[in-house]
């Protein structure tokens, strides 16, 4: 009787591969894995012409167990839950965003940007430097979802032209049985020009300037009385002052309507002058650095053959895989086309070639119970007459506007 042999097949299981969301904390891995998840699912919902009532009450919500088995990467339990995804996309298109920019972006990890404000909140900003995220606490969620509806429209009916923050998408990460509420903005700084100063600015003078903590920081905030004081104007001429009080009137009056108070405008100046010396003096210490690492034995080797590489202008030609010095192109006149709301650059009267980023920030703060009585203890420790932070919306944006009235030319 003959047998036949079977010949037994090896098949080596092949794990697919898969997008690792690696960074030096959970939290952070767990919001770019979210960012991936929620942008790849809204891929398969169909996009209405018009959003419902129901979509500003939505979310979405996912709950993750023993993720992959590895705690290297990515936390064994976490959930991740997005309010309103219709809306926050619909806004995304608005404001001239793309759902795979946007992710793209946010998922590389961010790194951390210190924050002047005195509410703790953490403030992250994405590797491309478009998009700032920030942690909220729970009466700012809640104050989120009851303006969104309108923060929504007021966008739609001006066709985004607003200094509002551009709100992107908001999420709640649970990691470790630990809620985390985070928002994204975009970013109005522009990521190519360099800022020099900034200024957050209130139009109040109580308790308005920037601390000696603050001051020592790379890029200090100072505020209404350091503005004051440096004798700083915002010259961007009348034609562009006209304009921008303009939408900066709307806004105050939206907000005002919704009783919301205590934002500021956030002022952040590019130096062309500034910026043309560090760039001369990047390129000075660049090619020092590159000089020095060419070894000196080689260049006397290499001495007779400079004829040959002579590009015909008394110019040796770099080899193609040598490193060359890299410094970034000087301010050029022309602006981000993204940023174009935002960026001003300065008028012929102005002393110095600026460039200013202007948008509004801090918006979610509501004139209830609690501001209330720090409006009433303020005007007993400064006297009723003390240009004092908290007040009623209407005058707070009457006095905002004046402020800016009179130091905008």
């Amino acid at each position: 009787m003959s047998t036949t042999k079977r010949k037994k097949l090896k098949v080596k299981a092949v794990a697919p591969k898969l997008k690792l969301f690696r960074a030096n904390e959970p939290l952070l891995s767990v919001f770019m894995w979210g960012i991936n998840h929620t942008i790849n699912e809204l891929d398969h919902v169909n996009q209405k012409v018009m959003l419902m009532p129901d979509d500003f009450k939505s979310y979405s919500k996912i709950r993750v167990d023993n993720h992959m088995f590895n705690k290297d990467s990515m936390p064994s339990h976490f959930k991740v839950k997005e309010y309103c995804p219709l809306v926050f996309k619909n806004l995304r298109e608005r404001f001239g965003i793309d759902d795979m920019e946007y992710m793209n972006s946010l998922t590389k990890q961010p790194a951390d940007v210190d924050s002047p404000g005195r509410s703790g909140a953490r403030m992250l900003l994405s590797t491309d430097k478009s998009y700032f995220i920030k942690t909220l606490v729970s009466e700012e969620v809640e104050q989120m979802h009851h303006i969104l509806k309108q923060y929504h429209q007021y966008v739609v009916e001006n066709n985004a032209n607003t200094l509002l923050p551009q709100y992107l998408g908001m999420y709640r990460l649970t990691v470790n049985d630990v809620e985390t509420y985070m928002v994204v903005m975009r970013n109005v700084f522009s990521p190519r020009l360099a800022i020099h100063k900034k200024y957050d600015l209130k139009g109040s003078t109580v308790d308005r300037q920037a601390n000696d903590k603050e001051k020592l920081k790379e890029l200090p905030t100072f505020k209404d009385n350091d503005f004051v004081n440096d004798g700083f104007k915002i010259h961007v001429g009348p034609e562009a002052k006209e304009k921008i009080m303009s939408i900066l009137q709307k806004d105050s009056e939206f907000l005002s309507n919704l009783h919301l108070m205590d934002y500021s405008l956030i002022v952040g100046i590019h130096d062309a002058d500034i910026a043309e010396q560090e760039q001369q003096e990047k390129q000075i210490q660049q090619q020092e650095e590159f000089a020095g690492s060419v070894d000196q034995d080689e260049i006397e080797e290499e001495e007779e053959d400079v004829d040959d590489l002579n590009d015909g202008y008394g110019l040796a030609i770099t080899p193609p895989d040598s490193p060359q010095p890299t410094t970034p192109l000087p301010f050029n006149g022309e602006l981000d086309a993204k940023l174009e709301k935002y960026a001003y650059k300065s008028s012929g009267s102005c002393p110095r070639r600026e460039v200013y980023f202007m948008a509004m920030i801090d918006i979610l703060t509501k004139y209830g119970m609690k501001k209330r009585t720090a409006q009433a203890a303020k005007t007993v420790k400064h006297g009723a007459g003390a240009e004092i932070s908290t007040v009623k919306p209407e005058q707070y944006a009457k006095r905002f506007l004046d402020f800016l009235s009179k130091y905008m030319e």
